[in-house]
Parts: C-alpha cells; sequence; structure tokens
C-alpha cells in the first residue's frame, strides 16, 4: 500500500480485523500459540539473508535521513542478531501460558468460591523506533498473552519489519491461527501513528518504544490507555566503599557495551572520597575506550574531559557520552538522580549493605540494581525471553513488560444456588 491511501480508512481497517482476531486469539490453546512461535523462529532463520537484504536498503535509508552511529547500530541486523531474535522467539514459545493463570484463590463465609485469573488486555497497538527486532519481540509477546497486535515500526526500518513480520504471519498460518493477530501497518505516513492513538473502539493500549519525542507526542495525543516506556536516563551511583574492579568492570560495560539502548549509563556520580583515586581510574578507563566525559568541576581524569552544563544532567546520550561528578554523600547521589532519572533504571557500585538497603528503598525507579551492569536492563534478561519495552511509569505494568505484563485480570465467582441475604 502507499502513503497516499486513505490512511483513516486503512486504520479502520486493521482496527476491525485486530478486534476479530482478539476474540479468536483469547481462547486459542497454548499449544497453537507455541507452535506459532517456533515455526516463526524457524522462518526467521530459514530467510536470515532475505531480512540482510533487506535490512541493507533500510541502512541507506538511515545513512540518507543521517541517522548517527548509535540510531545506525540500533537499525543495523546481522546474523548474530538475527540469531537473538530466533532465540526470543523460542525463549517466548518455551514460557508458561500466561492466559487463565490462577493469580489467587479464596473461599468467603457466603459460600462463594472466588478465583482472579489472567486474561488478555485485547488489541496493543505497538510505536517504535529503529530496531527492527522490536517487530518480532512485540509480536511474540502479544501472541503469547492472548492478545491481537497492530505494529507501526519506524519508517527507518520499513523494509526489515515487513520481512520478519512476514515470518510471524508463517507461523499463525501454521498454527491455524488468524493472520490479523499481528499487523504491520503498511506505511510510513506519520497520520498513521496519529489515527492509531485515537482508535478507542479498536484498540485497549498503547504502547511506545522509542525517544522522548516519540513518547512524548503519545502521552499528549493518545485517546488509548499508553504503558510509557520514556527515555533510559540511567544514573551509575559508586560509593566510597565501591570493589575497584568490579566498579572498573560495571562502569565500562554500562557505557561501552552498546551506547544506543535505553539501559545504557549517562550520568556516573562519584563520591568525593574517591574522586582522585577510584574515580579517576574508571574516568580514564573510559577516555581510553573512546567515551567522551562531560565533568563538572572537582572531578580528576583525562585530560580530554569536556566541562559539563546543565543541560547535561537529565540527558540520554545514545552515544559515546557520559556526564559525570562528584558528590558529597549518598544522601547527595540519591537526591541528585530523584532530580534528573527518569525512572528507567540507576545502579549503586558498593560493598556496603547499608547503603544498598538506603539505594533501594529511597528511590522509586523501575529497575535498581547493585554491582550489576546497566544493559542488563532488558525483559530477555530477566528471563521473560524478550520485551516490548521498559515501562517507566507506575499503573499496571513496570519495567520490562514481558507476555505476563501484557495481561489483565478477570474475576471469577462459582456458587450452588447462593443467594445474598
Amino acid at each position: 500500500m502507499k502513503d497516499m491511501e486513505n490512511i483513516p480508512a486503512l486504520m479502520e481497517d486493521l482496527g476491525k480485523r485486530a478486534k476479530a482476531a482478539a476474540a479468536t486469539l483469547a481462547t486459542a490453546s497454548a499449544e497453537c500459540k507455541t507452535k506459532a512461535l517456533k515455526t516463526a523462529a524457524d522462518a526467521v532463520w530459514a530467510n536470515r539473508d532475505k531480512i540482510i537484504e533487506e535490512n541493507a536498503k533500510d541502512l541507506e535509508f538511515g545513512r540518507s535521513k543521517g541517522l548517527t552511529a548509535a540510531m545506525m547500530d540500533r537499525l543495523e541486523l546481522n546474523e548474530g542478531r538475527i540469531q537473538s531474535i530466533v532465540d526470543g522467539l523460542r525463549a517466548i514459545a518455551g514460557q508458561d501460558d500466561p492466559v487463565g493463570e490462577v493469580l489467587t484463590e479464596w473461599d468467603q463465609p457466603s459460600g462463594l468460591n472466588i478465583q482472579r485469573v489472567r486474561t488478555p488486555l485485547g488489541v496493543i497497538g505497538v510505536i517504535y523506533e529503529s530496531r527492527p527486532n522490536v517487530t518480532a519481540d512485540a509480536g511474540a509477546l502479544c501472541l503469547k498473552s492472548g492478545n491481537a497486535v497492530i505494529l507501526r515500526g519506524g519508517s527507518e526500518s520499513f523494509h526489515s519489519s515487513q520481512a520478519i513480520h512476514a515470518c510471524l504471519v508463517a507461523g499463525l498460518k501454521a498454527a491455524d491461527l488468524p493472520e490479523d493477530a499481528i499487523q504491520l501497518i503498511p506505511t510510513r505516513d506519520r497520520a498513521a501513528v496519529q489515527t492509531l492513538l485515537t482508535m478507542t473502539d479498536y484498540v485497549d493500549v498503547i504502547v511506545p518504544r522509542g525517544g522522548k519525542g516519540l513518547v512524548g507526542l503519545v502521552q499528549r495525543e493518545a485517546r488509548v490507555p499508553v504503558f510509557a516506556h520514556l527515555e533510559g536516563v540511567v544514573h551509575i551511583y559508586v560509593d566510597k566503599a565501591a570493589d575497584p574492579q568490579k566498579a572498573l568492570d560495571v562502569v565500562l560495560n554500562a557505557k561501552t557495551r552498546r551506547t544506543g539502548i535505553c539501559g545504557a549509563a549517562e550520568c556516573l556520580l562519584i563520591h568525593q572520597d574517591i574522586a582522585e583515586t577510584l574515580g579517576a581510574d574508571i574516568l580514564n578507563a573510559l577516555s581510553a575506550a573512546g567515551v567522551e566525559i562531560h565533568a563538572a568541576p572537582g572531578l580528576a581524569g583525562p585530560a580530554d574531559m569536556v566541562a559539563a552544563n546543565d543541560e547535561d544532567w537529565g540527558k540520554e546520550y545514545l552515544d559515546s557520552i557520559i556526564a559525570a561528578r562528584s558528590v558529597a554523600s549518598i544522601d547527595e547521589a540519591i537526591a541528585f538522580i530523584r532530580a534528573h532519572h527518569s525512572q528507567h533504571t540507576d545502579c549503586i557500585l558498593t560493598e556496603d549493605d547499608a547503603a544498598v538497603a538506603q539505594f533501594f528503598s529511597e528511590l522509586d525507579s523501575a529497575i535498581l540494581m547493585h554491582n550489576a551492569s546497566t544493559q542488563f536492563a532488558d525483559g530477555g534478561e530477566f528471563g521473560m525471553g524478550a520485551e516490548i519495552g521498559i515501562a517507566t511509569g507506575k499503573m499496571h505494568a513496570r519495567g520490562p513488560v514481558g507476555a505476563a505484563q501484557l495481561t489483565s485480570f478477570k474475576y471469577l465467582v462459582r456458587g450452588n444456588g447462593t443467594t445474598r441475604t
């Protein structure tokens, strides 16, 4: 379909088909869903050359748009990353089916038996940028949780997403599930996003996955409930009681493993008592690894550090850049993080159990870590197989959103001719 199509009519058609598919998926067997996901995984691997070929078109498009190196890294697919997509699909296939799970059960003195059980949300709209692997992750997680999904990938990942989507549809066909269970909006036209956000008759929740601009647009204009995935302004606090080797290893990995993901460290806070020793060692190591350091006054480190300004605090770089400053205490570190983070992921490096307890208690990020790289802020690393995003809000789902988080619940109440007096 071409971009000049009638977008409202196109989107209404997708919505109707998704709603019909959702009614079928809600009662689909675990075996059917598992078969669909395993077949999709096999199809992705069998078609890896085609996917890489389509991805090359997207990379060329990205270069023509002047995407940053970090964004290009998010966009690129190679055989190793396709293997990760396959592994994610198989991991989700192997998980217990959440639909129908009894969360709790009790008997009332009235004679009623009451169960609270998981039930699908219905139709989920997923809007994402750059990373074509989200097509597989989101499609698979929605299917596993009994939801139909309407996917809207970024314009830069248009061809890659279509190739991956075709593999998901092959899985649905093989399992005799409705092909409309996983739909990909077939246009780059941004009007499709605007329409999706207001489709209250067909869509039950919107999940945006992308930068601050995308999430802000969704939150401002959506008439459908939103699972917010805000930017990852990730802080690491290096306490005075930090183990030097652990701190070096974790900070380097958290910043440099992949700079373009939401779990990458963006701000380093160093206790003033170790600023000229361990702190300097960490900053020198970051610089040697190619990281540009925007430092506040009072830090010892490489000669090429850049003076930080107010804009560096609370900034998601998604690049080989990190902000750094010293703090006088853990109390100051916590206060600074509260003022500048996005409640995504924050980390403390220390051997002081009391400091860990205070950090975990007084901060309210979706993910808090101790002596571990923030690059682990990922549903796959949490044992969820994959994630549809990391929700930073406080309603319903929070943190990595896997299949279980894409369900609501209902109450099943059983009596035996029971009446109320």
